[in-house]
């Protein structure tokens, strides 16, 4: 991953405290505000008017902004974002929920905490996520390793590794190698994985859980 808040419980601007926050900001290995990106542009993809995984149609592209602008003239991409995120994430449930594992929207808790701690200060710089979020709307096509590409996200290297990936035989989950470290590199690759997921057919990338 190159470059975060709500996925969790989607309960914006959950009570942190700052000393909680600097601990957990202390001990993830993870860009957030690439985490926020990955998953912008995997749940733009699988809305229903590409690749057609989720029941969402547009929310992230034009229609949703003009739909959502007028209630929230400053920040309508991040109400969006919220709402996309979680209709993604139950959908993954509703297919493959396998128990000790990660996906790209249940990360660990303290990852998730932390992601849901930053939403205020996007809010705050909503206009400094402008142009990413322009881009995103005018997003097409069927190749998310492109878009992802497009949108600078990934490297050679990620692709490579996700080149391996492989669905499991009956094609709702696609396994990565390994347990989950918290990495740049394994969300990366948790994003990345939606790409053996067919039109209309998705299949969930997972990581199993490090040993406790």
């Amino acid at each position: 991953m190159r470059s975060s808040s709500n996925s969790g419980g989607w309960s914006i601007g959950s009570p942190i405290g700052a000393n909680h926050s600097e601990r957990l900001s202390d001990r993830l290995a993870m860009d957030l505000d690439d985490l926020l990106k990955l998953r912008l542009v995997v749940a733009r993809f699988g809305e229903l008017d590409l690749a057609c995984w989720w029941n969402t149609k547009g929310q992230l592209g034009r229609l949703g902004a003009m739909a959502l602008r007028r209630g929230f003239p400053r920040t309508h991409q991040f109400a969006a974002a919220r709402s996309a995120f979680a209709v993604a994430a139950h959908r993954c449930q509703e297919i493959f929920d396998p128990p000790n594992c990660v996906t790209l929207w249940s990360l660990p808790p303290s990852i998730e905490e932390e992601f849901d701690a930053r939403w205020e200060h996007w809010l705050d710089d909503a206009s400094a996520w402008l142009p990413f979020f322009e881009q995103l709307e005018s997003l097409r096509g069927d190749d998310l390793v492109a878009a992802l590409q497009g949108f600078k996200l990934v490297s050679e290297r990620d692709v490579e590794a996700a080149s391996r990936l492989r669905r499991s035989a009956e094609g709702r989950a696609v396994q990565l190698p390994g347990s989950f470290s918290g990495s740049d590199e394994d969300v990366t690759l948790l994003a990345l994985g939606f790409a053996r997921a067919e039109p209309g057919a998705l299949a969930v990338p997972y990581m199993r859980r490090a040993e406790q």
